[in-house]
């Protein structure tokens, strides 16, 4: 029996890996790499690079393809404008998603896919209401199905950390935007006047 083609976004190899894992079993599966929201180019690429190598180890029979697309991060900037200051997880948050799932469905209609879906909710950091909102949207927008998910759900994010153990993938520690790299290093930089205190605190 023919199996319905998907396409899956993905933000990166780690992301990816328990996802494609996951919908290949149902799926006939592709992968769109669509992130402008990361900076500087050169993560953009070196996550690119992960991605395809983790795709080539997992499924060396060429099953699936992973379509780089142009890394537009002009189109980030726009959204994120007057928006700088605002928390991960807050309004830029959601346009963020919304920017990349929109491109994701656009190609899948376009490339005569039959639904698309992406592997943003298996972050344990991602609202996958949100996503999935945005995605049933697109879908009546685009007349094109939108595989609804929540990928971290049966220890779906569990399975990634493994997944990137075992294949050896670059794992990050910030969604790859500029303000989500500034919040880890402000957070980064209070656990360690924290500790810093408790040292103290130990020995005087």
């Amino acid at each position: 029996m023919q199996k319905s083609k998907l396409l899956l976004h993905c933000c990166c190899a780690p992301c990816s890996s328990a996802t494609l894992e996951r919908v290949q079993e149902e799926f006939d599966v592709d992968i769109y790499y669509y992130n402008p929201n990361i900076e500087p180019e050169e993560e953009f690429l070196r996550r690119a690079g992960e991605e395809e190598r983790f795709v080539r180890e997992f499924r060396p029979d060429g099953g699936v393809q992973v379509i780089v697309a142009e890394y537009e991060h002009e189109a980030f900037e726009e959204i994120a404008r007057g928006r700088e200051e605002m928390p991960e997880r807050s309004e830029r948050c959601y346009l963020c998603y919304e920017m990349r799932m929109r491109k994701t469905a656009e190609y899948a209609k376009q490339h005569g896919y039959d639904c698309f879906t992406t592997s943003l909710s298996i972050s344990p950091y991602k609202s996958s209401r949100w996503i999935n909102e945005i995605g049933e949207r697109l879908a009546e927008t685009y007349g094109i199905a939108f595989l609804h998910s929540d990928f971290k759900k049966q220890n779906g994010y569990k399975r990634s950390i493994e997944l990137s153990a075992e294949y050896q993938l670059y794992r990050q520690d910030w969604c790859g935007c500029v303000y989500s790299f500034q919040e880890r290093e402000r957070k980064l930089e209070a656990r360690k006047q924290i500790n810093q205190v408790g040292n103290k605190e130990r020995n005087p």
